[in-house]
């Protein structure tokens, strides 16, 4: 996996590109945690070139969604395949996190 980070106006949008595994998730982590405590607090997490995320992926992302609303921010999940969009909702986790069909509507949203 690698991603990149961007800012749009005064939204973050880190744009994942591959898997989100046991193996780099740290990594995926502490990036995002550098930028919230940086200032930044609205997120826009694209998954449009991402297929696979496991458990610990979700983990992550379960954790940063709520650092992030401690700190007053907000997040969306964007560019879900049909995969990954059954993986939430199997999961209950479509309940969790608000999913936007692309990174412009996650933009608009926030």
């Amino acid at each position: 996996m690698s991603f990149s980070i961007e800012r749009s106006d005064d939204v973050t949008v880190v744009a994942v590109d591959g898997e989100l595994t046991v193996g780099n998730r740290g990594e995926f982590k502490t990036a995002v945690i550098e930028r919230l405590e940086s200032g930044d607090r609205k997120f826009v997490f694209d998954f449009a070139t991402s297929g696979y995320i496991d458990s610990s992926g979700l983990g992550v992302l379960v954790s940063l969604s709520k650092k992030i609303r401690e700190n007053s921010g907000g997040l969306r999940l964007a560019g879900l395949n049909e995969d990954l969009r059954t993986l939430f909702e199997l999961t209950k986790l479509d309940t969790l996190f608000q999913i936007v069909d692309d990174r412009a509507i996650g933009l608009a949203e926030l």
